[in-house]
């Protein structure tokens, strides 16, 4: 996977002071891979990825794309905290076939398979976008932006967020958004007549009522308005309804 980049903490305060900031608790890294997210303060997303314990480095999986921007932030939040931040030049490897000695199953669904950390393992043809499509897994760049609150991307149900672990950046807003709240929008699996570009205007009844994401054969992701999102929906000359 060419498109990912490990971010390394190393030092003593690496652990407490990766718990501060994430969404996930560090300690789970015991048991396997972590998913998580750093937020704004406004509780919106940066940056997700996984977290693995290497030894007494913590190593973060994540998007290249995203990578300059989450080694910033990190950096941001330094300050005197005893710990260096870098980048490890490593292999990472995906597929949802019988698992190579090494790699650690993917947490936010077992139907995505597993994630291989150094060694060479070769693709084995996944249609990754029909598995996300499948079990409504957004991507970063896709249907997660910096618009995104990760609850409404569906972080609960993919493992990426503890409730329980006490403070993080953005946590005052997610906690309100699960307990004090109703989500009103989401990211939902739709049907698809036709095609339309990502991120085209879903409209109903002439109103808007959320934007297309991801499609894989006749159905797509979108983030929907739920109160709009009744019957026929149109996107530019697509027509979706939910299932």
């Amino acid at each position: 996977m060419t498109q990912r980049t490990l971010i390394q903490l190393t030092g003593p305060d690496a652990r407490s002071f990766l718990q501060n900031l994430i969404t996930n608790d560090v300690d789970r890294t015991a048991g396997g891979l972590v998913y998580s997210a750093l937020l704004t303060p406004q509780g919106k997303f940066i940056a997700d990825f996984f977290v693995l314990a290497d030894g007494e480095a913590l190593v973060l999986d994540v998007a290249a794309s995203h990578a300059p921007t989450l080694a910033q932030r990190l950096s941001m939040y330094k300050l005197r905290a005893d710990l260096e931040i870098s980048e490890r030049a490593q292999t990472v490897s995906r597929g949802t076939g019988p698992a190579p000695e090494g790699a650690l199953p993917d947490p936010r669904h077992p139907a995505l398979g597993w994630r291989l950390y150094g060694g060479d393992a070769p693709a084995d043809g996944t249609d990754w976008d029909a598995l996300r499509v499948a079990h409504v897994i957004p991507e970063t760049g896709i249907e997660l932006t910096p618009e995104t609150y990760i609850l409404e991307a569906g972080f609960e149900r993919l493992n990426g967020i503890d409730f329980r672990k006490g403070c993080y950046v953005g946590q005052e807003i997610a906690a309100r958004m699960k307990h004090k709240t109703e989500l009103k929008k989401g990211l939902v699996q739709v049907e698809i007549d036709g095609a339309a570009p990502v991120g085209t205007e879903i409209t109903a009844n002439g109103k808007p009522a959320g934007t297309l994401y991801t499609q894989s054969g006749n159905r797509a992701l979108a983030h929907l308005r739920f109160n709009r999102a009744e019957g026929e929906m149109q996107a530019d000359s697509a027509t979706l309804r939910r299932p």
